[in-house]
């Protein structure tokens, strides 16, 4: 099993049809002017800047930073490029558009011993952590595929009002599709919002995990 890093694991859930944050990965600060030229959004949303490698805990170890303008986060990308933590420099950062939401919820694939298992909640972050017994999980055997009748009552046993139903239902069965011809081992989003500008469904943060034989394909 292997650890596919946060660009090329939202650029995976993009291909599959998952909304993900604007992103741009960059390897010096000195690139973000051009990108900012080519991506007006880098000028228009406040930034999220965190370094692109992997790291556990990054926000614990201060390499995480939100809500900063261009010129704040041209400074932290040029903060976090070349230092060293955990035994490891860091070479490269990921610049994303932070997304204003009003709920975040959470999202995962893992595989099994049988097949795969889907795991839902109405609640995401940290909060998913102290309440893991409101995770509600489907089996899926092997070789099958969701159903979305399935999927639709795993959303509703998670505690998404009615109106969400169809589009978590939609957003899980894309998260499956993603998990199963992508060779995955464990996808998880962490959280998945509701845009408060449109209530649109967007992977905000997400853990990609594929067969190690497959990791070059990513």
């Amino acid at each position: 099993m292997a650890k596919v890093l946060e660009g090329p694991g939202m650029r995976l859930l993009s291909k599959w049809g998952m909304a993900v944050p604007n992103y741009v990965v960059i390897t010096e600060a000195a690139q973000i002017d051009n990108l900012s030229q080519a991506n007006p959004w880098l000028r228009e949303c406040k930034l999220v800047v965190k370094a692109h490698e992997a790291l556990g805990g990054r926000m614990k170890l201060g390499l995480v930073k939100v809500g900063l303008d261009l010129e704040a986060a041209r400074a932290a990308a040029k903060e976090m490029i070349g230092k060293a933590v955990a035994e490891v420099t860091i070479s490269q950062v990921i610049i994303s558009e932070m997304v204003e939401h009003d709920e975040e919820y959470y999202l995962a694939v893992t595989s099994t011993r049988d097949g795969a298992e889907i795991l839902l909640a109405s609640m995401g972050g940290i909060e998913v952590e102290a309440n893991w017994e409101k995770v509600k999980k489907l089996a899926v055997p092997l070789g099958a595929d969701p159903d979305m009748q399935a999927l639709t009552d795993l959303a509703k046993d998670a505690g998404f009002d009615e109106a969400l139903l169809p589009r978590v239902a939609s957003f899980a069965n894309k998260l499956f599709k993603c998990y199963d011809q992508e060779d995955g081992s464990y996808l998880e989003i962490n959280p998945l919002v509701r845009r408060s500008a449109n209530g649109e469904l967007i992977a905000l943060d997400a853990v990609t995990m594929v067969d190690g034989d497959a990791r070059f394909r990513h």
